[in-house]
């Protein structure tokens, strides 16, 4: 029998590993007075520059209603630009700024130093 600490339940593993996460990445989240969520948006920008609205919010997994608030906090602070896609006018693409850069990468490396690993998922 496994104990309260290792649950052999993927979600409560995931949710325990974004636990830790969270924990690492909490100190330097709020000194640039940022949320985990526009960490996400972050890191999904760091790994693939210059999506469009809906792909971001897949890519960062967060709903798409809430994706253009965090986008306006990350644009005020200089983090992400926005600009329109040169192949469809209609639509928004959004990049990290060079700053924006600097801080995802850092916010990498913490997760990184955490030794958090997500637990294996078959994929469905």
């Amino acid at each position: 029998m496994t104990g309260p600490t290792d649950p052999t339940s993927v979600a409560l593993r995931l949710k325990r590993a974004e636990q830790r996460l969270r924990a690492s990445l909490d100190p330097a989240l709020r000194r640039e007075d940022l949320t985990f969520e526009h960490g996400q948006v972050l890191a999904a920008l760091l790994q693939w520059p210059g999506l469009r609205m809906t792909e971001l919010a897949d890519a960062a997994v967060l709903p798409a209603a809430t994706l253009t608030r965090h986008v306006d906090k990350l644009v005020s602070r200089a983090l992400v630009i926005r600009r329109i896609d040169v192949d469809d006018k209609r639509r928004v693409v959004v990049a990290l700024s060079s700053r924006g850069v600097d801080v995802a990468e850092r916010l990498r490396e913490l997760e990184r130093a955490a030794g958090v690993e997500a637990p294996d998922v078959v994929s469905l």
